[in-house]
């Protein structure tokens, strides 16, 4: 039998919850930096230090690589198992799946495009005339609160109510935007977001985020 779960918005953290990587460590082992880089991605996720300052940090080690490493790291990355599944549920009740990512929009396009995902939003890194990149993020960059914004904002592009709004993520950054949704879920998180989320899923499986969201509606 199909499992109804009403009609949602599910708003998901990009790295490590739609998909199985860390964009950014990936890019990082193109540029020779990934020690570095992965030691301050888990203290950002921890909560440990500002996230904004941290993602300049790290960015500012992939400068001069090129579109070919882009590539590369492209087609290293990996759906997280569950979520077409997760998709097709959402949308057979005429709800919506966006994903809102501290990540970079040059791989999640891509990803985005190819699994159906209605709309989102990430960083877009610099690039310099010659086609490598600065090593700078380009605009405003996409922090805690900017998640939570592009949540409501996509709530009510779409008539959603609060009840009805669902954020999946795993970070410190993603705790913004689940105390602004309806129901919070912690995927495969980090301690901070499991103690804050409203239910937790602790196997690398989004349909488990089906039974979950459900659940929600009938109690």
């Amino acid at each position: 039998m199909k499992t109804r779960m009403g009609r949602k918005l599910v708003v998901l953290d990009a790295d490590s919850t739609l998909i199985d990587n860390e964009v950014i460590e990936l890019l990082a082992a193109e540029a020779g930096s990934l020690e570095s880089v992965a030691a301050v991605t888990e203290r950002a996720m921890r909560g440990e230090i500002d996230f904004s300052e941290s993602l300049r940090e790290r960015v500012l080690t992939l400068r001069r690589l090129t579109s070919e490493s882009l590539s590369n790291v492209l087609s290293r990355v990996t759906v997280t198992n569950g979520v077409a599944e997760l998709i097709s549920a959402v949308h057979a009740d005429g709800g919506r799946v966006c994903v809102v990512s501290g990540g970079f929009h040059e791989i999640l396009d891509t990803v985005a495009e190819g699994i159906g995902i209605d709309d989102w939003l990430a960083n877009r890194l610099e690039f310099a005339p010659d086609g490598s990149l600065t090593g700078r993020v380009s605009g405003g960059i996409v922090d805690a609160a900017a998640k939570a914004q592009a949540l409501l904002n996509w709530a009510r592009e779409g008539g959603f109510a609060r009840e009805d709004t669902v954020a999946i993520g795993d970070g410190a950054n993603d705790l913004d935007m689940m105390a602004a949704a309806g129901l919070s879920i912690a995927f495969c998180a980090k301690p901070i977001v499991r103690e804050r989320a409203d239910v937790s899923v602790d196997v690398r499986d989004m349909r488990v985020a089906i039974d979950l969201i459900a659940e929600s509606v009938l109690s």
